[in-house]
């Protein structure tokens, strides 16, 4: 298994009286690709200005490499970041561009030279050194953001959010190209988004943060499949939530309705959250599930049909191949194995800490 690489030991940060991370601690693996997920304001960028060296935590370290860099600035980190807005120097060409931290570090014309072509070959836009980036796409300054950071041989690659100005298609594009140079380079990648799908798609682990707390942290499949807790099922995908009552070990009562499933544990007549996915929710002739309810909207949405079934007075959201059209009655079945029960958190921002697997 992969040693540890970053370490943040009881991470503190404050920006006047405002606490954006409160006591976090984290390891990121050597060639990890780690994607730190969450709304905005929940700390996640502030987490990777840390281990950057753009920001000093008020408590905690950073440790690097078993050495401890909390105070160490970001030009001396084997760090580099690439942001959202790309911070292409516009009067240069893309090969100056390039070069220009391989320049500070006193490098060799030969060696430039070939790292240049070395980057843009690995990100695709080999003959662009005397472009200008005003020339180029959006899409394309990105590349070359990151070709300018690889270039530098960091042990870990820092994106902020580096696919937000793109639109759908070549964001999808770009995410494959980020696991490809992840691949071939083997370096660490930690990455910042609020985008589910992003993180989904591209990381080995996601780390689901709210308000300064991590509030999960895990493979995809998971925080997808296995949420903690309601913020984290709701946040990853759509979610059907509802507030239930654990009445014996595989037995939970939903709108009053018992239904069976596979969680044991939880006690008797305690009340608890039940998640159930949307493309788990079967519908059924009516009688033969185990409630039944009335189709009340219909989108499609190419893949499937999204459809809203009122069901004991709670809008159910399913996701099926089969349209149902709106005022159609239905059974509603749900699979054990595809109700997923949750403790009640005791406050409204409590926090549900995984912090080691």
């Amino acid at each position: 298994m992969a040693h540890k690489l970053i370490d943040l030991v009881h991470i503190s940060k404050s920006f006047g009286s405002n606490l954006v991370l409160d006591d976090m601690n984290l390891y990121i693996r050597e060639n990890e690709f780690l994607t730190l997920l969450g709304p905005s304001g929940c700390g996640k960028t502030t987490t990777l200005r840390i281990i950057g060296g753009f920001e000093t935590p008020d408590k905690g370290n950073v440790i690097f490499d078993k050495e401890d860099i909390t105070r160490l600035s970001p030009n001396k980190r084997q760090v580099n970041t690439v942001f959202q807005k790309y911070a292409l120097f516009t009067h240069m060409t893309i090969e100056e561009n390039i070069a220009f931290g391989l320049k500070i570090k006193n490098k060799s014309k030969t060696y430039i030279h070939d790292k240049i072509k070395y980057a843009l070959k690995l990100v695709n836009l080999e003959g662009f050194e005397k472009r200008m980036p005003d020339s180029l796409s959006g899409g394309q300054q990105q590349r070359i953001a990151i070709a300018r950071a690889i270039v530098n041989e960091p042990k870990v690659l820092l994106l902020d959010e580096p696919l937000g100005a793109l639109d759908l298609k070549l964001r999808q594009d770009m995410q494959y190209e980020l696991i490809r140079l992840k691949n071939e380079l083997g370096i660490t990648f930690v990455y910042v988004t609020h985008d589910q799908e992003e993180a989904l798609t591209m990381s080995d682990t996601i780390v689901v943060m709210n308000q300064g707390y991590i509030q999960q942290i895990g493979s995809p499949e998971d925080i997808y499949n296995e949420p903690e807790n309601a913020f984290v099922a709701d946040f990853i995908g759509d979610s059907n939530i509802f507030p239930a009552t654990m009445v014996q070990d595989k037995l939970v009562k939903i709108l009053d309705t018992p239904f069976p499933c596979v969680d044991k544990g939880f006690g008797e007549n305690k009340p608890v959250d039940a998640v159930i996915r949307p493309e788990d929710v079967e519908l059924v002739e009516p009688c033969t599930g185990i409630l039944d309810g009335v189709v009340t909207h219909l989108i499609f949405k190419g893949v499937h049909y999204e459809m809203e079934v009122l069901a004991n007075g709670f809008e159910w959201l399913v996701h099926s191949t089969k349209m149902y059209p709106v005022g159609t009655k239905v059974g509603i079945f749900v699979d054990p194995f595809n109700i997923q029960i949750m403790n009640k958190p005791e406050s409204e921002d409590e926090e549900a800490v995984v912090i080691d697997e």
